[in-house]
């Protein structure tokens, strides 16, 4: 791996670049509360070589939008199904734009 390939990571979301202890810290929250989401499957930490846990920017963005929902009072297990249901509707409404603007185009008279 060159210097060129580590820089590129640096603007890459999904590249797990922050341990437990910096992710905890980063969200104000502990290490407790990133293993419960772990556990409640909301986001799956990648393992470095020696088994330690590491996020990407992305997962550290999902652990916050739960930590809001449980900062608010809403139990950990359901503040995960939400963020979980969040981003399946937000995918679900990206697809049915994708079919709508499809639909539209290869229908010149749906302008009219």
């Amino acid at each position: 791996m060159t210097a060129d390939d580590t820089f590129g990571r640096l603007d890459d979301d999904d590249y797990p670049a922050y341990t437990m202890g910096r992710a905890a810290e980063m969200l104000g929250t502990t290490q407790g509360f990133l293993r419960a989401i772990g556990e409640a499957r909301l986001i799956t930490p990648l393992r470095s070589a020696g088994g330690h846990r590491r996020y990407s920017r992305y997962q550290l963005r999902i652990a916050a939008r739960a930590r809001e929902l449980v900062d608010r009072g809403t139990p950990i297990e359901a503040a995960c199904r939400i963020v979980i249901l969040e981003d399946q509707l937000e995918e679900a409404q990206r697809i049915n734009a994708e079919y709508r603007r499809a639909a539209e185009s290869s229908d010149p008279s749906a302008s009219a």
